[in-house]
């Protein structure tokens, strides 16, 4: 009977012994989900939007999908949750489209759609991609096309300075970006837009465009980037009338473009963050401004530290904070507890 007993307990332990390692197999191979894309062929999928609807809606961890150095001609739509979106080489994996919101919106009633990556799923990280959108590099010349949604005139001048999207996130919260280059050659390059609860994460990037080329609604960190104005009045704008605490931080980031170029504006209440900052000389002396008619519910709020102009420093970028202030502004003091992004 102990022999009996004893042989039981022996069974007993190598099934839920098998189980366990069983167990431990599947959260492994879940943590591990790797799917590869190569133009060429030699991977799982030959395009990313293949891979992405090759996903479950959403994963306890990140799904990462491994893009092979290519040029890939796609519109990408994603609405799955957790994804690391990661290139082989950031100038060597390039996702391109042409598409100018005009000409978007005269066929459908919102942005979804508008950018070369639209995004609504959250938890999403870009690493070592070039994002662009094309459209005023590829059409120099205006175009007069039909405009359904033009109920006066049913047509629309298309311009190569329109908005043209690399990035449009619709009721995403939560998106990071490390060494990355969004690229376009006019407005919006950047549009991460969700004001009540948008929390947006960018390190190490290049960012190119026209007017409000960096544009995001929520709060914002913008870390080590580079951005390059194009045309329009302004490079970078701010979109935090949601919430008093909102705001956009942007730590030792430099700043160049056209002659004249303007650093910024806000169209309603904002909070701007300029830390350790580089001007190229030509920039113009014109301080981040407001523009339209709307009344602002905590007065201006746009704050400097330790910003040069090798030239020579404009009076409007002196230290609006200390040195202690300044060195309390960290990712965590931005998102608080409600978001920590790794920079990995």
């Amino acid at each position: 009977m102990a022999a009996a007993n004893s042989n039981e307990k022996v069974i007993a332990l190598l099934r839920y012994g098998w189980m366990g390692l069983m167990f431990l197999c599947c959260i492994t191979a879940q943590a591990q989900q790797k799917i590869i894309v190569d133009a060429k062929g030699n991977g799982d999928f030959k395009t990313i939007q293949g891979a992405i609807n090759s996903l479950s809606d959403s994963a306890a961890t990140a799904r990462i999908i491994f893009i092979k150095k290519g040029i890939y001609k796609e519109k990408l739509y994603i609405e799955k949750q957790n994804i690391v979106f990661e290139g082989e080489d950031k100038a060597a994996t390039v996702i391109t489209a042409a598409i100018a919101r005009d000409e978007w919106r005269c066929e459908h009633n919102d942005d979804w759609g508008v950018a070369t990556m639209n995004v609504r799923g959250n938890d999403i990280t870009l690493k070592n991609l070039t994002i662009t959108n094309s459209y005023g590099f590829d059409y120099l010349e205006e175009r007069m096309i039909a405009c359904p949604q033009d109920t006066i005139n049913k047509q629309k001048r298309i311009s190569k300075n329109g908005h043209q999207m690399a990035l449009r996130t619709m009721h995403c919260t939560r998106l990071k970006a490390i060494n990355c280059h969004f690229k376009a050659y006019a407005g919006d390059t950047v549009s991460p837009w969700e004001v009540e609860n948008g929390m947006w994460y960018f390190k190490d990037c290049v960012m190119e465009g026209g007017v409000d080329f960096y544009c995001p609604r929520g709060w914002a960190w913008a870390e080590n980037c580079e951005f390059i104005a194009h045309t329009g009045s302004a490079a970078i704008w701010h979109d935090g009338s949601a919430n008093k605490d909102s705001k956009t931080v942007l730590l030792n980031c430099s700043f160049k473009g056209y002659d004249g170029f303007l650093l910024g504006r806000y169209h309603r209440d904002a909070q701007f963050y300029l830390i350790n900052c580089l001007f190229a000389d030509n920039m113009k002396d014109a301080a981040i401004y407001k523009a339209g008619a709307n009344a602002l519910q905590w007065g201006e709020r746009i704050f400097y530290y330790n910003c040069i102009r090798k030239a020579g420093n404009y009076s409007w970028f002196a230290n609006s904070i200390s040195k202690e202030t300044a060195a309390e502004i960290t990712v965590q003091w931005v998102f608080g507890n409600r978001w920590i992004p790794v920079a990995t």
